[in-house]
């Protein structure tokens, strides 16, 4: 394994476009200003004296419709920091509400491309819910700090479009909001630290989270890259977007009410198409110039950004507003500091009325470029306004208000004049990439000291082991004497590169007895209690490294006493208790249900991988415990791909087991809590029951031969 003297971080951020250079801010819901904010946070930290290397890690995409730059393996965005492209599933673009099924795969490609480089990160840092999702079990897996931006929330956001009037039917199935908010309440269980953009984001959104922990909580307001944004030089020439504003407006000098965004349905672009189209006098007074995002044809766009131009054109005919407003198709990222400098020119202002904005990117170059601001009254706006003294604040939802305090601002120059100088000042003051840094890695110093390593991850090699068999035991391995004669056989006439292991809810001692009832020879591995215990055979080694990895955060006594309070959940006997379970019986009827359950914990800062069974058995395991967090462990620590992994089982504790880069094999007998699994890729339902699941998987995968996976989508 490579050491340095300096920090090595990794940054996940996987939904969107992301390169280097030329960022297609706009483009669609995905790619905004949490790709800005993540590219240039790797280029300050690795300029940065005490940061060694610095890794983003995204999702390749292989896509005719994209640049193929979004195909590359690597690129340097600075010496010493580099964006990983990483397959999570098809290679085609994605929106991020898709992408869920795909990020276990990504989890385990990431591990592998740790042990390309042969160093432990120092830290991971997440952002938002997908990346959140990913950084949770990488840091768990490789016993490191993570430090997580969720850049916006699923409750808010919930919230937010309930009150606009939509379905929550409807919010789940386009935003798969239930899937994201259990993610970012697993993010929240185990990040070491939460950077938040602002206080309101800290005291008022994350509060709305059973596992909101203030006290891991830093505010820490984003630097920006400002070196392109200042106000307009005297005498300076028209930029070439007034050209492109020329077609749309009658008198382009008049001042300008700019909006720049994706065409987001959360952005509230038609309420300030509303504000201005129904204040006579604003419209007699300015114009309108909104620019969200570039398309070539709004009819090829994906469904939202499709809708909120499609109400655009409505609005603009409605209101018959022709010649006062412009929407251009197409710019570049050269055009928006000369937009913001155009703006100001006019003696305009810049508007921000999203229903929800964690920070606001484009309040503070629009606030540097010397333009006033107006924006909604949540999150970042309430920070950036106190700090730069240059703007007001609205309710995003009242269109006339709206208006009204746009044509305020627009009709005082003096005041004018003094918030665009204080923008200025405020915006290099307050937003510089430098102070970010030099507070974020005060923060997470602090975070690295305290975190305990699991020093043995890279070491040692099972002997000539090349991939490897692992089997549930009850119901999957055990149940038919003669596929289990079958399955025995089979393995045991192949060459020694093919090892065999089991996992089981049981515990050691069970599990051995049940082994030797059954006559099967000890294996190479034995993962047991659920995931939460390691042996290695035949003299059943403990990985002690694995107990103490798995340590993190585990209260078994206040555990108890929590669950002791619900209703139809009863302790199992002492005997099938262990150091790092805690296993009960539950009736699925009169129980609460698991996100019931899961939330009654939260709310009391206690933190457990809660694993329901076979539809009567629940445990409770360290939040690093599961039997597929044990999986990767081994693949990680013995240098076996998870590729090279088949894996079989039948009920819910095998779950994870089963999902991301692993050959998994549902058995026919298996319990309804796995048909979820169906689809998803790397997971064969077999017909067989038992051990002839087990032999049909691996007739499957051709396991015992050269490996391959039949139908898997590229």
């Amino acid at each position: 394994m490579t050491t340095g003297t300096g920090l090595y971080i990794v940054l996940v951020s996987i939904h969107g476009l992301i390169r280097g250079h030329d960022l297609e801010l706009g483009r669609d819901a995905d790619t905004g200003g949490q790709i800005t904010y993540v590219v240039e946070l790797a280029r300050a930290l690795i300029a940065h004296p005490d940061v060694q290397k610095v890794d983003v890690l995204t999702r390749r995409v292989i896509d005719p419709k994209i640049h193929h730059d979004y195909g590359e393996p690597f690129e340097d965005v600075a010496p010493g920091a580099t964006i990983v492209r990483l397959p999570c599933g098809p290679r085609r673009y994605l929106r991020k509400e898709v992408l869920w099924p795909y990020l276990d795969s990504f989890i385990d490609h990431a591990l592998q491309h740790v042990r390309r480089v042969g160093r432990i990160p120092d830290l991971i840092h997440s952002h938002y819910a997908d990346a959140g999702y990913v950084g949770a079990r990488l840091a768990g897996l490789l016993g490191i700090p993570l430090i997580h931006t969720g850049h916006s929330l699923g409750r808010v956001k919930r919230k937010r479009l309930i009150e606009q009037g939509m379905k929550r039917s409807i919010i789940e199935s386009h935003y798969s909001m239930n899937q994201r908010i259990e993610a970012e309440e697993t993010v929240l269980d185990s990040a070491a630290r939460v950077i938040a953009s602002t206080r309101q984001e800290v005291d008022e959104q994350y509060s709305l989270y059973d596992n909101y922990q203030p006290r891991r909580m830093r505010v820490i307001p984003p630097g920006i890259d400002l070196s392109r944004f200042h106000p307009p030089a005297r005498g300076e020439p028209a930029p070439p977007i007034r050209r492109v504003l020329e077609r749309f407006l009658h008198d382009p000098d008049k001042p300008m009410i700019l909006a720049l965004s994706r065409p987001d349905e959360r952005k509230n672009i038609a309420t300030l198409i509303k504000a201005y189209a129904e204040n006579t006098a604003l419209r007699e007074l300015a114009n309108l110039v909104l620019v969200l995002g570039n398309r070539d044809d709004i009819s090829g766009l994906e469904r939202g950004p499709r809708e909120v131009l499609t109400d655009l054109l409505l609005l603009v005919d409605r209101y018959d507003l022709y010649g006062s407003i412009a929407f251009p198709k197409h710019h570049d990222a050269q055009d928006v500091p000369d937009l913001y400098r155009f703006a100001a020119k006019t003696h305009g202002i810049f508007v921000n009325p999203a229903l929800t904005e964690p920070f606001g990117l484009t309040l503070v170059e629009a606030s540097a470029s010397g333009l006033p601001i107006i924006a909604t009254e949540d999150g970042g706006p309430r920070d950036i306004i106190g700090y730069c003294k240059n703007g007001l604040l609205i309710n995003p939802l009242d269109a006339q208000r709206m208006g009204e305090a746009i044509l305020e601002v627009l009709t005082n120059r003096e005041r004018w004049r003094r918030w665009s100088k204080s923008g200025v000042r405020g915006a290099h003051q307050y937003f510089s990439w430098s102070s970010h840094v030099r507070r974020y890695l005060t923060s997470v110093h602090k975070v690295i000291e305290r975190s305990v390593r699991t020093a043995s991850t890279f070491k040692g090699r099972l002997p000539t082991v090349d991939r490897m068999l692992v089997c549930d035991i009850d119901n999957t391995l055990l149940g038919d004497p003669a596929a289990l004669k079958e399955l025995l056989e089979r393995v045991r006439h192949v060459n020694g590169n093919v090892g065999f292991g089991v996992a089981s809810g049981r515990r050691i001692e069970t599990l051995l007895r049940a082994l030797k009832e059954w006559d099967i020879p000890l294996p190479y591995l034995f993962i047991s209690s659920v995931g939460s215990e390691i042996h290695y055979g035949p003299r059943i080694i403990e990985d002690s490294g694995w107990q103490k990895h798995i340590h993190y955060r585990w209260k078994p006594e206040a555990l108890r006493a929590a669950i002791s309070s619900l209703p139809g959940i009863r302790l199992q006997a002492q005997e099938s208790q262990r150091k790092y379970k805690i296993s009960y019986y539950i009736n699925p009827y009169s129980a609460p249900s698991l996100r019931e359950i899961k939330r009654h914990l939260r709310k009391q800062d206690l933190h457990a991988n809660v694993i329901y069974s076979h539809q009567r058995y629940l445990d409770l395991l360290p939040i690093r415990a599961s039997k597929g967090l044990a999986l990767r462990y081994i693949a990680l620590k013995w240098g076996i791909p998870l590729e090279r992994f088949l894996v079989a089982g039948d009920s819910g504790n095998d779950e994870e087991m089963l999902s991301g880069n692993t050959l998994g094999v549902v058995v026919g007998n298996y319990s309804p809590e796995l048909e979820r699994l169906r689809g998803k890729p790397r997971i064969y339902f077999a017909q067989g029951h038992y051990a002839w699941g087990v032999i049909e998987g691996i007739e499957h995968y051709n396991f015992l031969g050269e490996v391959s996976i039949p139908n898997e989508e590229l």
